[in-house]
């Protein structure tokens, strides 16, 4: 279909929708939102710097939360500073430029988290299957390549999309996205042109990035469920099995909503029921992930308390040497 009679080659900007039928509500929905992030970014920056700290973390299970903490701050501030400005403006634009950087910084990182999820679980299964060659088989070199395999493996297939969203024709100068974000639907619903070659290029790479992944995923569980099944004593099931069980909690909330969204071959009739599923993937889970794995990790939690508790040292330290250098001063 050839480009309709109002067609924009030089767009500037688009508005964005928000939420549908909220709009009365943007002083509840600015604040809810902004707790939400601040808990995101307090929470996984803890989580990085805990394990960055604490030498009882240097283990590849715990390397690999750290960068999927790293992932949740980055796609979470890809998303939300913009939707917390435009619920104190009216206009809710955002330039063209600034909409084509945010729809590929989320999907190159969303990519590279559902990798990270696979390498997360085959180091469970290896952990769990291979104790004995655990160590050689995840030592620091191969957990540092699988980390950079899997941002390098979001960052490149993303880029062909991006540039082909970036040059497609749009009918109307600050058309409106029916979305809280640049998001891929939304995005071709604004086309001036047939978009289904690149939708079905969108299902290819999205039902490789997500369904292999979610494959390599449920082949390691399958492994590890069977293993943890001809442990003879119960208690030695159940702790095998509980340092898999928050990373299987956040993959089967990543996986079903990401999937529920993206693997399906039409991106943009799918407009007025996206929003609600993507709040799982852009906000829930980035903020559950780290209360899941600290909370229910007691070596988290413990290293935690350490962290916490050097802090406080060092502060009271400080300041009672502030006081001391005051009170000579004085004298």
């Amino acid at each position: 279909m050839a480009p309709s009679g109002n067609q924009t080659s030089g767009m500037t900007e688009f508005v964005l929708a928000g939420f549908p039928n909220l709009n009365s509500t943007r002083v509840e929905l600015f604040s809810v939102f902004l707790l939400v992030y601040l808990l995101t970014l307090t929470g996984n920056v803890l989580i990085v710097g805990v394990v960055g700290a604490d030498t009882r973390l240097q283990t590849p299970m715990y390397f690999f939360l750290g960068n999927l903490s790293c992932l949740e701050i980055l796609i979470t501030s890809v998303i939300i500073p913009k939707m917390l400005s435009n619920f104190l403006s009216r206009q809710h634009t955002i330039s063209f430029a600034a909409c084509i950087t945010q729809f590929y910084f989320y999907f190159f990182l969303g990519a590279s988290e559902f990798l990270l999820l696979a390498v997360m679980s085959v180091d469970r299964y290896l952990a769990i299957c291979h104790p004995l060659r655990y160590p050689v088989l995840m030592s620091g070199s191969v957990c540092f390549r699988m980390a950079l395999a899997c941002w390098i493996g979001g960052l490149l297939p993303v880029l062909g999309p991006t540039v082909a969203v970036a040059l497609l024709p749009f009918c109307k100068q600050g058309a409106m996205v029916q979305h809280f974000f640049c998001d891929s639907g939304p995005l071709l619903h604004l086309a001036c042109t047939n978009t289904k070659k690149l939708e079905e290029t969108d299902f290819v790479l999205a039902s490789l990035v997500i369904v292999s992944s979610l494959m390599i995923t449920a082949a390691s569980y399958s492994h590890i469920i069977l293993a943890v099944l001809r442990i003879p004593s119960a208690s030695g099931r159940q702790k095998a099995f509980s340092t898999c069980t928050s990373h299987l909690m956040v993959v089967t909330l990543f996986y079903g909503s990401a999937i529920f969204l993206y693997v399906r071959p039409s991106q943009s009739g799918s407009v007025d029921t996206n929003w609600a599923v993507t709040v799982i993937t852009t906000f829930v889970t980035p903020l559950l992930n780290p209360f899941i794995y600290a909370l229910r990790n007691e070596r988290v939690k413990e290293a935690l308390k350490d962290m916490l508790r050097k802090v406080v040292a060092d502060f009271l330290r400080n300041l009672l040497l502030t006081e001391n250098l005051n009170q000579k001063a004085v004298r």
